[in-house]
């Protein structure tokens, strides 16, 4: 590692002051969901804030939550995503033409269009006079009736279509950061947290490239961290920023040392260098240390293991991840365990407040894993 990084660290203030000093331009983290990837950003941010202004250009769950829906319940007929411009990350909308700026990036990836409007006049549910700002939707429908196509407009767009829409702003301003646009000039830092929730795996490589390229510029002289808990993405991002530094952050409970009871943690960092990364084997790792003499067997554990099977599945070619459980023609197990593995990965199990399985769950499962690794053995020295 470099001087500035630890192997562990007992606050994510610590590792964020560290990123912060990190010689390296820019850093790429995995970390599985749970571990605090989005509170590191938080307080990566909160470190260079001062007098009401940051440094830091942000995306994670707190700008998602900068737009929210108002659906029209009275008439049900304008659905408009509203934004709360208050926040420094509108900026730029005033005088850096905006909306041509987005559709440059949005049509890599939909087909619909849309309209911002600022400092609309409006009345309340109570008759009061306000100013709302908001963006519209609208696609291109062909009309049977008549032959045509026609735009459709106020329309709602889908979750992962809401989801690229704001990815995209968000690019937009980023570019403009980086062009050392006057409304941005407050930016040094560029911290980007999971932008390819509700993606499927094309647009993940498509949103990665899109974003190494960007970061990749020659005039950037900004420093970026990326964290993402998607496999996929992680290994485009890692194979095309060959100069960034690479992490595995994880997180470890430790023994209750006070009469307090509290629990306590820490967060460690594997320095990746320049081996490659997989998703699984980490997950593999897990699993051996949960099915082990000295460790513990707890209900999340199932949603790793039907993790495991699922990039196996794909890995061959399976249809489906009971394809990787064990079977035989007289096998009687094959339809009970991937029904167990079915029922049990999609509870709210939460991995750092677990609830431990009972006996006969974890006989299930450890002759399921143990199966699922004679039939598909893999590397142990990895």
């Amino acid at each position: 590692m470099s001087n500035q990084m630890k192997d562990s660290y007992s606050t994510l203030i610590e590792l964020a002051q560290d990123l912060r000093g990190s010689e390296k331009k820019n850093t790429v983290i995995f970390a599985h969901n749970g571990v605090g990837k989005t509170s590191l950003s938080v307080a990566f941010k909160n470190i260079g804030k001062k007098n009401g202004v940051g440094d830091t250009l942000y995306y994670n769950a707190y700008t998602e939550d900068l737009f929210y829906w108002d659906n029209d319940l009275d008439n049900d007929e304008e659905r408009v995503l509203m934004f709360r411009r208050e926040s420094h990350f509108f900026d730029g909308l005033d005088a850096n033409e905006m909306e041509t700026r987005i559709r440059k990036v949005l049509s890599r990836y939909s087909d619909f269009d849309f309209s911002i409007m600022l400092d609309v006049e409006k009345k309340d549910s109570v008759g009061n006079d306000i100013i709302v700002n908001y963006i519209t939707f609208k696609r291109m429908y062909y009309d049977e009736d008549v032959k045509t196509t026609e735009w459709k407009k106020d329309i709602k767009i889908s979750r992962g279509e809401e989801n690229i829409f704001k990815w995209c702003f968000f690019l937009a301003v980023a570019q403009m950061a980086i062009d050392k646009a006057e409304a941005y000039q407050w930016v040094k830092y560029i911290y980007i947290d999971d932008p390819i929730s509700s993606l499927d795996d094309d647009n993940a490589v498509l949103v990665a490239n899109h974003l190494a390229s960007l970061i990749k510029t020659k005039t950037n002289d900004l420093h970026t961290i990326i964290s993402t808990h998607h496999g996929l993405f992680y290994n485009v991002i890692y194979n095309e920023l060959n100069n960034a530094s690479k992490f595995y952050l994880f997180k470890e409970k430790l023994e209750q040392e006070d009469v307090t009871k509290q629990i306590k943690y820490v967060w460690k960092l594997k320095d990746l260098k320049d081996t490659p990364f997989f998703h699984h084997v980490a997950l593999i790792k897990e699993l051996n240390k949960a099915v082990s003499p000295e460790g513990k067997l707890y209900t999340y554990h199932f949603n790793m293991l039907r993790n495991l099977l699922e990039k196996t599945a794909a890995f061959h070619g399976f249809d489906k991840f009971g394809d990787c459980i064990k079977k035989f023609d007289d096998d009687p197990d094959e339809q009970l365990f991937s029904r167990m593995i079915n029922i049990l990965s999609h509870g709210n199990y939460s991995l750092f407040e677990p609830t431990e399985m009972n006996e006969e769950n974890k006989t299930y499962f450890k002759k399921i894993y143990s199966d699922f690794k004679t039939q598909f053995p893999f590397n142990e020295n990895i």
